[in-house]
């Protein structure tokens, strides 16, 4: 309906759609087929064996492994303050609420990764739309994730419960009816017993979402939402694990707000879960800057993804509020196991006053924002990101 196929059906398509500008550098190669054998040279394939050797036999063909390469996207929250669902309606001519183009710089990079998963943060249902500090967003924004290509997404935050049960009622039916997928709460108890597992690339995925906090707010049931404790998780994981998944990602809402270092309690909770061999990679959101991305114990960890889309500057918070990123995990499977060979990023800003989420090396060579500004932000996020042989913003260098 959008123009792009659903996850079991990208793999056939993502090659052939591939190296464009600047989103050929945040995938990997697509092909999936197992490395070329290594030819034997002649002498050593005449070679008699030594008396008594038992010549070795290749493994039978169903017993090689195929090796299978996917990109997986991530990304940080979506905000819906009281100006953005009064530009969505703007946007929409008064008539309802179209929050589309404000992300529509960021939908190429989304509809390229073999899976995209986006993080929502407050409720949407049909009420009147309201703001900080009980959010509820117009049901129009489901519509607006699933055009700009995200396959599915948590919805474990802090505001889960800003209205209640019939808050998370109303955005599992906005999601649905959206045709997007999701997991973090929950409208039953088979529901949350329901793992989010999508087949990509042949290859089963599960997200995992839990939150930290309810800002004091208590969940109407035990299962109306993933609170992240971490005996609960390992076992999530598990479940994942014999239930096919081959690669397990956690997503987290944790975090001290407004700041870059991790807290403690991440710290423990990352080293916890990064000991378990069920889980491929962990990130997160929730303190509205972007966090380091570190190996803890051999797994990475994308500690916080800053914001997406929000109304946070400079003029309430802190200035990197207005800072983001696209997260690309290159993930490789094989023998059963899975593993994040490298991490792209590519950070983001959120220009204002049409709240238009920008990829900051495409919106310089645009000239779409302030430069000095621009150049600024991509500083920022990469000064806390970092940067390594298996870690990479992209662009490397802002444009000049």
């Amino acid at each position: 309906m959008h123009g792009r196929p659903a996850p079991g059906a990208r793999g056939a398509t993502a090659g052939a759609a591939g190296a464009v500008g600047l989103v050929a550098l945040l995938l990997t190669a697509l092909g999936c087929g197992g490395a070329a054998e290594r030819p034997v040279p002649a002498a050593t394939a005449a070679a008699p064996h030594p008396p008594g050797a038992v010549p070795s036999r290749p493994a039978p063909a169903h017993r090689r492994q195929r090796v299978r390469r996917l990109t997986v996207e991530v990304n940080g929250d979506l905000l819906i303050h009281s100006p953005i669902f009064a530009r969505a309606r703007q946007l929409a001519g008064g008539h309802g609420y179209d929050f589309a183009p404000m992300l529509r710089e960021i939908r190429p990079m989304i509809r390229r990764a073999d899976v995209a998963f986006c993080h929502v943060e407050t409720p949407m249902t049909s009420a009147p739309p309201a703001g900080y500090p009980l959010f509820n967003t117009p049901p129009a924004l489901a519509r607006a994730i699933r055009r700009t290509g995200w396959d599915a997404c948590d919805t474990a935050s802090n505001h889960s419960l800003d209205r209640g049960q019939a808050g998370i009622d109303a955005t599992v039916r906005a999601l649905n009816a959206a045709g997007v997928r999701h997991t973090g709460s929950f409208t039953s108890p088979r529901a949350r017993r329901r793992l989010l597992i999508l087949r990509v690339r042949g290859v089963k995925v599960a997200l995992l979402a839990y939150a930290t906090t309810t800002n004091g707010i208590p969940p109407p049931h035990r299962w109306s939402l993933n609170l992240a404790r971490a005996g609960t998780i390992l076992r999530d994981a598990r479940r994942a694990r014999r239930a096919g998944a081959r690669v397990v990602l956690v997503n987290l809402h944790w975090g001290t707000e407004y700041q870059h270092a991790p807290d403690a309690a991440q710290q423990e909770l990352a080293r916890r879960l990064a000991r378990s061999r069920y889980i491929t990679a962990i990130v997160g959101q929730h303190v509205h800057v972007v966090q380091p991305i570190r190996r803890v114990r051999r797994r990475w960890v994308v500690f916080g993804e800053g914001n997406l889309l929000s109304n946070q500057t400079a003029a309430c918070c802190a200035t990197a509020t207005q800072d983001g990123m696209l997260v690309f995990l290159h993930v490789e499977v094989a023998r059963g196991h899975s593993r994040v060979t490298r991490i792209d990023y590519v950070p983001t800003w959120v220009r204002h006053p049409d709240f238009t989420v920008l990829p900051v090396g495409r919106a310089l060579r645009r000239h779409e924002a302030d430069r000095a500004t621009l150049r600024a932000s991509w500083r920022r996020t990469v000064a806390v990101v970092g940067r390594g042989a298996h870690l990479r913003p992209v662009p490397r260098r802002p444009p000049a």
